[in-house]
């Protein structure tokens, strides 16, 4: 299989307040995100990073996406450095994040045509594009009701079909079902599979050891930032189920005090 995204050494850390390290209720002042993450992921295939809440999936993926840079490290996602080249890099990723907030005064279709002339899309193609998105998500029925109306649900699907907008042949979810009804996360995952059935590449972050079972051809298992764990998901599960495999590996790297 064809290397696609190569991270090697991705590593991030943060400053935090007074006040983060009372939430947090730890004494630190600095912590690190992602230490020395370092994995690949193959063209056609749906890649998985699996760990708990706080694991570092979110900032490894948001280093990928070039939305922040690493501390050291790089990647290269199809040929382009995250580094050195982001703005190519942006150009052929879709990202989409649960916080990703749309402007509540804006409707989707409205939403759907700011980011496709963002991206320099023929009129032509971005019409007939928003079209099929729009009625295979049902957003076509909301398509003019503003952003703040929509339901939780129809606002992720807005968000979906905006990752979308130029057709990228790599995506990148971070927690694709995090906070949908059953119904709205499986015409998610059926669509991640429908994709990866056109030749895109996924990667996607989750806790959820199901939806890596079901849509996964690789995984990583991230635990206190670091890849405890990275292969096919054959590999990982051929003595264990997924789950059993996690456990073991959190018993033995989630110990001392929580990030």
């Amino acid at each position: 299989m064809n290397v696609i995204l190569k991270a090697e050494g991705l590593t991030k850390t943060f400053r935090l307040s007074a006040k983060q390290q009372k939430l947090q209720n730890t004494k630190k002042k600095v912590i690190t995100a992602a230490d020395n993450v370092s994995f690949e992921a193959h063209k056609g295939e749906i890649y998985g990073l699996l760990g708990p809440n706080g694991a570092g999936k979110t900032t490894t993926l948001r280093m990928l996406a070039t939305i922040i840079k690493p501390d050291s490290g790089d990647a290269i996602v199809d040929g382009s450095s995250i580094l050195t080249e982001p703005v190519q890099v942006r150009s052929k990723i879709g990202f989409l994040t649960s916080e990703l907030k749309l402007e509540d005064f804006f409707t989707p279709n409205y939403m759907y045509d700011f980011f496709s002339k963002l991206h320099h899309i023929d009129q032509v193609i971005a019409e007939s594009r928003k079209q099929k998105l729009f009625e295979k998500f049902g957003v076509d029925k909301f398509a003019e009701v503003k952003i703040a109306n929509l339901s939780t649900g129809m606002k992720q699907k807005t968000s979906l079909v905006i990752s979308l907008v130029h057709d990228p042949n790599i995506i990148i979810f971070d927690e694709p079902t995090n906070g949908l009804d059953v119904i709205t996360a499986k015409v998610v995952t059926d669509f991640l599979l429908e994709l990866k059935s056109q030749g895109k590449s996924i990667i996607l972050s989750t806790h959820i050891f199901s939806l890596v079972e079901k849509l996964c051809d690789r995984a990583g298992i991230i635990i206190k930032g670091k890849m405890v764990a990275c292969d096919t998901l054959e590999n990982l599960t051929w003595k264990k189920p997924l789950e059993d495999i996690f456990f073991d590996l959190y018993s033995e790297n989630a110990g001392g005090e929580e990030q």
